[in-house]
């Protein structure tokens, strides 16, 4: 039976192995879309470093994190992010989870994250911190509850990107390349302002100015654009997982193109038919050896 998400799947998976490409995940981290007709369930890769997630690795959840299809899988212990979120943001439609290093710092001091250059619009007009230890006291720093995961969501609010204390950052976007520009374009964010704190006093936008900057950014023709930049990047660096004989993903020339470019959606190359001459030949010879 043809699966009917599995659109959905490839682009999950590609959107795992860029976030891996460009530094935002490692070892750990993840994105999850919401499914496309049932607001009350998503979609998540298994338990795997995000540089090799496959279209077959993406398992359907409820918004409790259980998999709608029993599975002996290991799964992601912070699922329950994705999941409360989702209950809590209708308007939400991807959420991502990472520990880039240069938002670290902020996690670890407190310091305020804010909008340093035009595509630092993408923070939103607040990035509010939450600390597991204000009701959850002494643990292992991973959101692994349901109450945590609630506490995390409320924490969130009505904002775009949230900081943990001492752990990471959690964003959401209106969909899965959104996700991703914003989670490729806070960390760029973050890591001008440690720079920039660094020589002298801040000069962020103003709360307009983010407004309008983060609106223009976040359109389609600018999150179209970066979307193939990202994957010409990645199909770059898979080019050397060939020569190491390192699987690749299939398909990414197809998802490169920008759906807003005015052109048509890239195909896969047609294979080429062979000479009529050597056709001809290899009919003969097969005649050949059935005599």
């Amino acid at each position: 039976m043809p699966d009917q998400f599995a659109d959905l799947r490839h682009e999950l998976a590609v959107a795992n192995r860029i976030l891996a490409n460009e530094g935002i995940i490692d070892a750990f981290g993840h994105i999850s879309t919401r499914h496309p007709k049932d607001p009350n369930r998503y979609f998540i890769s298994r338990h795997r470093a995000s540089e090799l997630v496959e279209p077959s690795d993406i398992l359907e959840m409820t918004l409790d994190s259980k998999p709608v299809v029993p599975t002996s899988l290991r799964l992601y212990s912070e699922m329950v992010i994705h999941g409360e979120i989702y209950k809590a943001r209708p308007d939400v439609n991807s959420v991502c989870h990472h520990h880039a290093p240069s938002v670290l710092p902020f996690c670890a001091t407190g310091v305020e994250l804010v909008p340093l250059f035009h595509l630092g619009g993408t923070l939103g007009a607040k990035v509010p911190f939450w600390d597991s230890r204000d009701e959850f006291g002494d643990t292992n720093l991973l959101v692994r509850t349901p109450e945590e995961g609630a506490s995390h969501a409320r924490a969130l609010g009505p904002h775009w990107m949230l900081l943990l204390r001492r752990h990471g950052a959690s964003l959401a976007g209106k969909s899965v390349r959104e996700c991703v520009f914003r989670s490729i374009y806070t960390t760029r964010n973050a890591e001008l302002q440690l720079r920039a704190m660094a020589i002298g006093t801040l000069g962020p936008l103003s709360a307009g100015e983010a407004e309008k900057c983060g609106g223009h950014n976040l359109g389609s023709r600018g999150v179209e654009r970066a979307w193939e930049y990202w994957v010409t990047r990645l199909q770059k660096a898979e080019a050397m997982w060939a020569a190491a004989g390192l699987p690749r993903i299939k398909g990414l020339a197809e998802v490169a193109r920008p759906q807003t470019a005015g052109l048509p959606q890239a195909k896969a190359p047609a294979r080429r038919a062979a000479p009529a001459s050597r056709s001809k030949k290899a009919s003969a010879k097969k005649k050949r050896r059935a005599a």
